[in-house]
């Protein structure tokens, strides 16, 4: 009998596969970071055939490691980077241009377009998201009407779109040789292209768009009893597994923290931070700039549904005092550096690189870094970089305690960036509210991991991975309410300088 489950986590900077075990450990883990793509300002592509080799490698050394063959996986899970837009040729298997990622602006004509006809919340009322360069559906739009031939071959049923998710399950499950072109609920919703209410393709916005219905995936349930497919003997697992869940990163991560319950709420520290709060089978529509998406939908029973904060850069902003400014060798490095300071020098950074997500949504938004003088350090800079990531956080609370009228009384963290004990300290005393970290920090992992296992049975039911939780370390709010109050009102202020920095 097959002992383990084995989860794809591609994300924005890398792929990983983790095998867990039934108590929901990690018994083994592989990851490999891939390049990214910068050709002009504000675009940001990656290579989507990289990105397979990569996500094979991982796939090799994992199973490598745990001493483990196909027969030892009862089912394989994929997560990935939500609205990366990708587009390839059915019968080669080969892209028609690079990966367009999530942090892309390029579309912003495009969605300054579709809004002079009711606004940047034209089609919100039923995709549950404001016009914004963020969203997949623009992105196709604009390979559309920039790849040349490429709508005639979308028209004929030969181009494929897919997020992430799409292309590797394609990839797994044969590519050209029959491969399953299918997504699941959540990520469907990121293309701005899908109805919550019947979680389907919506025609109209697929007319006013301009895109062929053809090219699309069919969409399926997160965790899928009847299967998308399987794994090929030719593949990198050598074997026959089903695969069975798909969840976008945030999704995955709120099932591996098994938030299940409606009012309870996670966020994720990875390339962006992403705070949801499972809202149960209710659709509910944000008043204060959130996004209203399907947190996830097992097999046969109702979509459950979420409120989501998404702040675009969060660990990025370290990656680019490591990779751009050189100011640190690793990314660990920063919380040593930011340790050098007692505070922040009252300099304040906002890492608006590619405009402004929740609660603003202002695309024409850029970076800026407020109150420098000469007695600033390197120090001071890591610092700022980091309170920057626990004040986008406060924003995003503070509009999803407006919207649900539910106050938090703890968080639930997850994400590389938790390993920063800094970090998670401060993020307490700015929220007022216990921060608290699970023994498996990496919950889109897992999450992934358990929708896979829960459509064969592997685990039964969500009590059986409510039981796995556990807590590694919690951090309580200071009695000094400085951060939370002198400082994150500094904050909103810097906010207000990024403003319409684009014309």
């Amino acid at each position: 009998m097959a002992k383990y489950v084995a989860a794809i986590d591609q994300g924005t900077t890398s792929s990983r596969c983790m095998i867990f075990n039934h108590a929901g450990e990690p018994v083994s883990s592989s990851q490999l970071e891939h390049e990214q793509i910068y050709p002009q300002p504000g675009w940001v592509e990656h290579d989507a055939i990289e990105i397979w080799s990569r996500t094979k490698e991982v796939i090799h050394d994992a199973l490598e490691k745990a001493g483990l063959v196909a027969a030892d996986i009862a089912a394989v899970g994929i997560t990935n980077q939500r609205e990366t837009t990708v587009v390839w040729d059915k019968k080669t298997g080969q892209p028609y241009y690079n990966a367009i990622v999530w942090q892309d602006t390029r579309t912003d004509e495009i969605c300054n377009k579709l809004a002079e006809d009711g606004g940047q919340d034209r089609f919100r009322a039923k995709t549950g998201l404001p016009l914004a360069t963020y969203f997949s559906g623009p992105k196709i739009k604009w390979l559309l009407d920039n790849v040349k031939g490429l709508r005639a071959a979308a028209e004929k049923g030969d181009a494929l779109f897919g997020n992430m998710d799409t292309w590797i399950l394609w990839k797994l499950t044969g590519g050209v040789n029959g491969g399953a072109h299918m997504t699941d609920v959540t990520n469907a919703s990121r293309t701005m292209l899908m109805n919550l209410d019947g979680t389907q393709w919506d025609d109209e916005i697929l007319a006013i768009m301009d895109i062929p219905k053809a090219m699309l995936p069919e969409i399926r349930p997160s965790s899928d009893p009847d299967l998308y497919g399987y794994t090929t003997v030719q593949g990198p697992f050598g074997g026959k597994i089903p695969v069975c869940g798909i969840l976008g990163d945030q999704q995955a991560a709120t099932v591996g923290q098994t938030c299940f319950e409606p009012g309870e709420a996670k966020n994720t520290y990875g390339t962006g931070c992403f705070m949801l709060l499972n809202t149960g089978t209710e659709i509910v529509h944000s008043k204060n700039g959130l996004l209203t998406t399907p947190c996830y939908k097992f097999g046969k029973e109702p979509t459950v549904y979420a409120l989501e904060g998404s702040i675009a850069i969060a660990g990025a902003v370290v990656q680019w005092l490591r990779d751009q400014m050189r100011l640190i060798n690793t990314a660990a490095d920063v919380e040593n550096l930011a340790r050098m300071v007692k505070d922040n020098g009252d300099m304040y950074f906002v890492p608006a690189f590619s405009g402004l997500f929740a609660p603003y949504w202002k695309s024409n938004a850029r970076g800026a870094i407020v109150g420098m003088t000469r007695y600033l350090t390197r120090g001071h800079f890591a610092r700022a970089a980091l309170e920057a990531v626990a004040y986008q956080t406060r924003e995003v609370l503070d509009a999803m305690e407006a919207d649900s009228g539910v106050k938090l009384q703890a968080l639930k963290v997850d994400g590389g960036m938790v390993a920063n004990e800094l970090l998670m300290q401060y993020q307490a005393d700015v929220l007022g509210v216990p921060v608290t970290r699970p023994m498996v920090a990496e919950s889109t992992a897992l999450g992934a991991a358990y929708a896979a296992g829960l459509a064969v049975n592997f685990w039964k039911n969500i009590d059986e991975m409510k039981r796995n939780w556990g807590v590694d370390k919690t951090w309580q709010p200071s009695e000094d309410d400085t951060a939370r109050v002198k400082n994150y009102g500094k904050w909103k202020k810097a906010v207000t300088r990024t403003f319409d920095w684009i014309d």
